[in-house]
């Protein structure tokens, strides 16, 4: 069993202003699933990109924006956002506030 606060884990920046941190993974005996946890900056954004593997999205706090080739949509806490396997993707906080984010995925990726 893991029991942390997910602050006490080292954030990697992966983009200005785009922290996240692998709270759970394979390093913690998850065979199946990968958790991070994303804090996102007032005007940042992560890159536009697409993966071979799904993931699933749950917005924590703040608000921002997804955007698809299929356009924008806005985010808010409480916000759920399933990204399919190859869908190119990005998140952007347009707020004031710092927009957290738990986002699952498989194990095997590039976490």
């Amino acid at each position: 069993m893991r029991i942390i606060n997910y602050l006490e884990v080292e954030a990697i920046e992966d983009a200005p202003g785009v922290a996240r941190r692998v709270v759970i993974g394979p390093e913690h005996g998850a065979k199946h699933f990968v958790m991070r946890v994303f804090h996102i900056q007032p005007g940042s954004s992560t890159p536009f990109h697409s993966h071979w593997w799904e993931h699933e999205i749950f917005i924590l706090s703040g608000q921002g924006m997804v955007q698809t080739k299929q356009g924008k949509m806005n985010l808010s806490q409480g916000t759920v956002v399933f990204v399919p396997p190859h869908e190119e993707h990005c998140f952007t906080n347009n707020s004031n506030d710092i927009l957290k984010v738990i986002c699952m995925i498989p194990t095997g990726t590039d976490t």
